[in-house]
């Protein structure tokens, strides 16, 4: 491969030269940092610097779940965390998925509204009867966020409805959808092209120093220098902020072959969130198993372990589709960003460095308002 100082004059000119804004990270947090960028400064050059050839992180490996909040989580939240601290979150992620609308479209989500269920069996009951209790008040509560009335209900059929084994009861968030991932991350990259903002993959940014009017990066091929730079790299984060609470938590999938007569909507959470699967061109999506093993998948590795795919495909065989015939037809990982707050870190680090990054999962209904925080804070 040709390094930076390789290239000719028309490339350095064109790509790397007086670059105004550079964004690390081509997930949905770069992309709408990006945009907002350009839209508040249209003549100023902005360029996204992605590690791989497609996006690294979760933005286009998630599951695709449009969710602010499922009845369990909330009921979770609510025991460990102050209660104006859960109903911000609530509403930043509500508020979050309007804007990813906004932006992107409805269309070119392919946004469903099918809602979602979090499934209780036997081993779920104590937290099954602490929600029951709560429903009229997450009614309330999120009414007062989103407008909308009786979002949370007990579906006590979800079973018979669905086919699934060894499930009791659920609990319905009726305005929770789907979206499919690859379709958003495309249209993000084709509005950022029409707005002129570069897009270089394929380059690692290895470190990164900070001057009084200028930002020196060394990467894979050399040194790029721009006046300001976000930092969108979720889950990757650690790398420049080692000091920050964040840690990386790989997630992964399994995905089926095309069943016939499928008869599975929406997105369902199951042994409070650890696992959660949904709907996608016939095939069912099932991700997660995380809890197995903590330390193990606090990680930027992306790969599998037999742990937690024979987990996955234990859970696929006995309580989702325990009489439909099946095959597993792929796998993959993403990283997302965490910590002990489920709130994100949007602070500058230096007067010419911000960072966006810390989605706790939730970044396809918080990476764009995040996005647009983080350019704010540049400008």
């Amino acid at each position: 491969m040709v390094n930076i100082n390789q290239l000719s004059y028309w490339e350095l000119n064109t790509y790397m030269g007086s670059v105004d804004f550079l964004i690390i990270g081509a997930g949905i947090v770069g992309y709408s940092t990006a945009l907002e960028m350009k839209k508040l400064n249209p003549s100023s050059k902005v360029l996204i610097v992605e590690r791989g050839f497609l996006p690294t992180g979760a933005s286009s490996k998630n599951a695709g779940f449009a969710c602010f909040g499922s009845a369990t989580e909330l009921v979770d939240d609510l025991s460990k965390i102050p209660e104006k601290d859960v109903w911000e979150t609530v509403a930043m992620r509500w508020e979050g998925l309007k804007n990813l609308k906004s932006i992107i479209g409805i269309e070119n989500l392919d946004l469903q509204i099918n809602g979602s269920w979090d499934l209780i069996t036997d081993k779920e009951e104590s937290q099954a009867f602490l929600t029951k209790d709560k429903i009229d008040y997450l009614n309330q509560k999120s009414f007062e966020i989103t407008g909308e009335k009786n979002i949370y209900s007990i579906d006590s059929k979800v079973s018979e409805k669905f086919g699934f084994n060894s499930v009791n009861t659920s609990f319905y968030n009726r305005l929770e959808g789907q979206i499919n991932t690859g379709q958003m991350i495309d249209k993000f990259h084709q509005l950022a092209i029409e707005k002129g903002i570069k897009c270089l993959f394929g380059i690692e940014i290895k470190s990164l120093e900070s001057t009084d009017n200028k930002v020196v990066l060394e990467t894979t091929f050399g040194e790029l220098k721009a006046n300001k730079v976000a930092i969108c790299t979720n889950g990757f984060a650690k790398q420049f902020l080692p000091n920050e609470d964040v840690q990386p938590a790989r997630a992964q999938v399994i995905i089926t072959k095309p069943i016939e007569n499928l008869q599975l909507k929406g997105t369902f959470h199951y042994q409070q969130g650890y696992y959660y699967f949904r709907n996608i061109h016939n095939r069912i999506l099932l991700g997660g198993g995380r809890n197995l093993n903590f330390e193990g998948e606090t990680t930027t590795e992306i790969a599998q372990t037999d742990q937690i795919q024979n987990a996955l495909k234990e859970l696929m065989k006995t309580v989702i589709l325990p009489r439909t015939k099946y095959e597993i037809d792929h796998t993959w990982s993403g990283i997302m960003g965490v910590g002990a707050t489920k709130k994100p870190i949007i602070q500058k680090i230096h007067p010419n460095v911000a960072v966006g990054v810390r989605m706790g999962g939730m970044g396809v209904a918080i990476g764009s308002l995040v996005g647009i925080e983080v350019a704010k804070l540049l400008n």
